[in-house]
């Protein structure tokens, strides 16, 4: 069951939530009906978790965060990244060291080295005020050493499982396998929950090699005219992508040799140490190409570091980042060649909705330039996209493989998540799939049935019981699973030990023994006395788990093996003790009356239960062989006193004697080992480690 709600806040305070241990809430801090600063915030069975920790590339301090005062970061148990992009990863130095989350952070080895060169350039080219900064370089260095990376390369979906619930967080992916990187793989398992980006709608992408043909086209077409190519990208991803092709068409065609393709950006050849570092998670063509040469060594592309490198003189290719013209080299660069009918610039991915970029696509006669003024935009604009994320006909084959019962959409303008969600609802129309496209801040609340299920595991697990057979043994619960053991398996298939603690109580009394045992045999089936030179003085057991001892004419001592069941017993034993202590009076009577023979007692029990029967069913007469005889309303029962067996023609005449003979031994007659042990038995239990 799923539902969707208005925006609420999920401070410390909130707790008044329905059924709230089934409950599993989402809530989309970030990327909901928008693409940037993806943030996603999720919270089930105890357990809070936030995917990915973004801006929003078209504002700039405080406003492009997501909105993190809806949350409490301290709650946050687990924050999980997939991907270096800004929109994915860069507010993340302003969460760890600005807030009081205090939880674990995780991402991919090749993340967390991309992760520090590319927010380092961030904050350099960022064009806000120092009181605007959302962070420096060293909040960056400190938020390193509370990054852990895993051995898996990349960019990463997450699956998390909490209480058998799975959901699946996509990220930014792909199905198509490029040049370089391998396609997203498909869970080996479908989850309840998929969150799912849906950043291209119900778009689809040409061909790669018409794309590619399309890129290099326009390219060489500019150029050939006198013209400059602008190519606005991210410093990483794409911008490899794109050099890989540059770099083979310029091989092929040596009447471009000499023209110079320049990779602008300040982390240019520390970017390509990365991706040389980490070839092996790549594709086969790369492997083969390596194995030969380094792919990534290329032969027709020079890195420029800044503007003032730059020698603007005759045609040339720029590939400059960031891939929003909003600041750095790439918008000083469009601010050169612009007002140039024979520039071109080719935007080569996904741009964000508010940046010139996304602007310039829809080739507007004017644009606003960094000084505020106007001016007429006369360079081609080409949109050829090769960016990573998936399109319509992958997006469909994915979640058709998938068949999530449940699907939220993130990262996606309202109007293309919109066009999505109705033809996904067509898609799965002969399923049950309920298709969800939040707003940022807008809950999204499922529930999911708590069925708890133990398994039997060593000596308990050897024999399969019997239908309605018992099965007795220590009930371990560890996260959301539940194991039934023997006491003695505890420490092979645990980190858990059991322990034993005897305790002993000295009490204040100067009455008899004699008579204490007496009162305690009123109560307890079993009360036997202890040879002398097993207990050093005259002592007695009862039910075998608890001694008392005489110590002297005015103490006595009570020893047990310590659990639940015998410490609540020694408090009605002790609550006895000082009865008698307080009514010396009355137990020198009852002293002598201790002599009284067991037939004496026993005669007296009957005829107190046959009062309460005649006091209850009127009627009840002595038959033969010591049966009684009970009559109600003309129903006629027989009730035997040593088998307890009733016989009757009338059912609820039988039953009705039956459960009233019973109730009315186990009032008068002592409590036996049998009522005691029917107690679960409980054990201390004790972790080996802190």
């Amino acid at each position: 069951m799923a539902s969707t709600g208005p925006p609420r806040s999920l401070k410390r305070s909130d707790t008044s939530l329905t059924r709230e241990g089934d409950q599993l809430i989402i809530i989309l801090l970030g990327a909901g009906n928008e693409v940037g600063r993806s943030c996603v915030y999720m919270s089930y069975k105890g357990k809070t978790i936030l995917f990915d920790c973004g801006i929003h590339p078209a504002y700039s301090g405080m406003a492009a965060l997501p909105y993190f005062d809806e949350i409490d970061p301290s709650t946050i148990d687990v924050l999980l990244v997939t991907l270096f992009h800004l929109d994915h990863a860069a507010s993340l130095p302003y969460f760890l060291e600005k807030t009081t989350f205090k939880g674990r952070v995780f991402m991919t080895h090749a993340t967390k080295a991309i992760y520090k060169l590319l927010l380092s350039d961030y904050v350099k080219v960022s064009k806000v005020s120092v009181e605007d900064m959302l962070y420096d370089e060293q909040d960056i260095l400190r938020s390193m050493d509370k990054i852990e990376s895993r051995h898996v390369l990349g960019v990463a979906m997450f699956m998390v499982d909490i209480a058998g619930v799975q959901v699946l967080y996509t990220g930014d992916y792909s199905r198509e396998e490029d040049r370089h990187l391998c396609a997203a793989e498909i869970p080996q398992f479908s989850p309840d929950i998929c969150i799912i980006e849906s950043t291209y709608g119900v778009q689809l992408h040409q061909p790669r090699n018409v794309r590619e043909k399309r890129f290099t086209d326009v390219i060489h077409s500019t150029i050939s005219q006198g013209g400059c190519v602008l190519i606005p990208a991210f410093a990483l991803g794409c911008a490899q992508e794109l050099l890989l092709i540059l770099d083979e068409y310029w091989s092929n065609h040596p009447e471009l040799h000499n023209i110079p393709i320049y990779y602008a950006s300040p982390l240019a050849k520390r970017c390509m140490a990365v991706y040389q570092t980490y070839i092996n998670s790549m594709n086969e063509r790369i492997h083969n190409q390596f194995a030969n040469s380094n792919p990534f060594d290329f032969k027709n592309i020079s890195p420029l570091k800044s503007i003032e490198n730059f020698n603007d003189v005759g045609p040339s290719v720029v590939m400059a980042s960031p891939n929003g013209l909003q600041s750095g080299l790439s918008r000083q660069l469009f601010e050169m060649w612009f007002s140039d009918k024979k520039n071109a610039c080719v935007i080569p991915g996904y741009v964000v909705e508010g940046t010139l970029a996304k602007t310039i696509i829809n080739e507007p006669k004017e644009v606003t330039l960094m000084n505020g003024l106007t001016a007429p935009l006369n360079m081609q604009v080409h949109y050829i996209s090769f960016s990573a994320h998936a399109d319509f006909a992958l997006t469909s084959t994915f979640l058709k493989e998938l068949m999530p019962p449940n699907i939220i959409l993130v990262h996606g303008e309202a109007n293309e998540m919109g066009r999505l969600k109705q033809k996904l609802i067509t898609q799965f129309s002969d399923r049950n799939t309920k298709i969800i496209c939040p707003k940022n801040c807008q809950s999204v609340e499922m529930y999911f049935n708590s069925e708890k299920m133990a398994k039997t595991i060593g000596r308990l697990a050897e024999k399969t019981p019997e239908v309605g057979e018992t099965v007795s043994g220590l009930l371990v619960k560890k996260a959301f699973t539940y194991q039934i053991m023997a006491p003695d398996d505890l420490n092979v298939f645990s980190q858990l030990y059991t322990a034993n603690i005897s305790q002993s109580i000295t009490i204040a009394y100067s009455g008899a023994f004699g008579v204490l045992k007496h009162r305690l045999k009123q109560i307890f089936e079993s009360v036997e006395s202890l040879p002398d030179e097993e207990s050093e003085g005259p002592a007695f057991r009862v039910h075998e788990r608890w001694t008392v001892k005489y110590e002297s004419k005015k103490d006595i001592s009570l020893h047990w093996r310590s659990d639940p069941i015998s410490d609540m017993v020694l408090d009605s034993v002790v609550a006895l003790v000082l009865s008698i202590s307080r009514e010396i009076p009355k137990v020198v009577v009852e002293s002598e009356e201790a002599t009284k023979t067991e037939e004496e007692n026993n005669k007296k029990a009957e005829k107190v239960i046959h009062a309460l029967l005649v006091s209850l069913f009127g009627d009840v007469k002595f038959g033969e062989n010591g049966k009684l005889v009970i009559s109600v309303d003309g129903n006629v029962a027989h009730l035997d006193k040593q088998s307890r067996n009733v016989e009757s023609e009338n059912e609820g005449l039988k039953e009705r004697v039956r459960v009233t003979f019973q109730r009315i031994q186990n009032a008068v007659k002592p409590i036996p080992l049998l009522c005691l042990s029917s107690f679960p038995q409980v054990f201390s239990v004790f972790s080996t480690s802190s």
